[in-house]
């Protein structure tokens, strides 16, 4: 196994312990059968078949078309190589994540991220198989690799996974800084800069009505200062009473895990919305 995919487990490993003790990893409240499944299954496929593939089939073109420009960038500072990765990897997700929050069929394959009723580590990599094949900045992370950003990139994906895994654990780290009057002026960076458990927990709140879940918006994975830059960010320093989503019919296993290759008739149309709901088009 390659160093930083070890590290990646490790940091996992960690914020799932730390997640198992405080509030639990399994049997989370609102938890339904399926769930382990979609979860299991969508981060498995990722990584030993969508991403592995995506590599090869990148550096197996462009060795055929552009040989000549293998580890072109290999010899540029470390700086520029972070800052390519920043855009064409972190910003491009940021962007794949917005749209798909504003085309119907595009959430179809995201759904799976949100679909839970809880936060957890165990989320990280829960979206359609689809979905990841169709990843933006996953073919640009290639394109890279194959210009010479191989070892930044180990470095980059530790320290992203870190924030994204952090972001998403049920143990809520920031809510322990928050209260350290000393580290207020940090914070106010920190929470402004990558994504926090706060930040990222309003991302999946289930009702907009309640003043804190943002689903139209926080955005952000590694950087959530691509929020603040393009005006989706929104900052309560709560975490919403409930988790999922709202006003939309249900779904099943199979169809999380390959839409649109299966798709549930039924669960095209949206539900009614009721005095508690807002309407179907601010979903999505």
């Amino acid at each position: 196994m390659r160093p930083e995919l070890m590290v990646i487990f490790g940091i996992f490993l960690v914020f799932a312990c730390l997640e198992a003790y405080h509030t639990g990893l399994f049997g989370k409240r609102g938890q339904v059968a399926g769930d382990a499944w979609v979860e299991g299954i969508s981060a498995g496929v990722l990584g030993l078949v969508t991403q592995p593939g995506i590599l090869l089939l990148v550096n197996v073109g462009l060795l055929a078309l552009i040989p000549q420009h293998q580890n072109a960038l290999a010899q540029w500072p470390w700086w520029s190589h972070v800052l390519l990765l920043l855009v064409f990897d972190d910003m491009m997700q940021y962007w794949w994540h917005r749209l798909s929050h504003s085309v119907p069929w595009l959430y179809k394959m995201h759904r799976p991220h949100h679909n839970a009723a809880y936060m957890s580590v165990r989320l990280v990599y829960r979206n359609s198989i689809v979905y990841y094949a169709m990843m933006p900045g996953i073919w640009f992370s290639a394109v890279l690799i194959y210009l010479g950003l191989g070892w930044t990139y180990a470095f980059y994906i530790v320290v992203k996974m870190l924030v994204i895994t952090g972001a998403h654990c049920d143990w809520h780290w920031d809510a322990k800084l928050y209260r350290i009057k000393a580290l207020s002026p940090l914070m106010w960076v920190v929470e402004r800069l990558i994504s926090t458990p706060s930040t990222h927990s309003a991302h999946h709140g289930k009702h907009m009505a309640d003043g804190i879940t943002h689903y139209k918006g926080n955005f952000g994975n590694l950087l959530f200062f691509w929020d603040v830059l393009f005006g989706t960010a929104k900052i309560t320093r709560q975490r919403p009473a409930e988790y999922g989503v709202e006003n939309l019919p249900p779904t099943d296993t199979v169809e999380q895990l390959l839409w649109p290759l299966v798709k549930r008739r039924e669960s095209y149309e949206p539900v009614q919305p009721v005095a508690s709901q807002v309407d179907y088009s601010k979903r999505v």
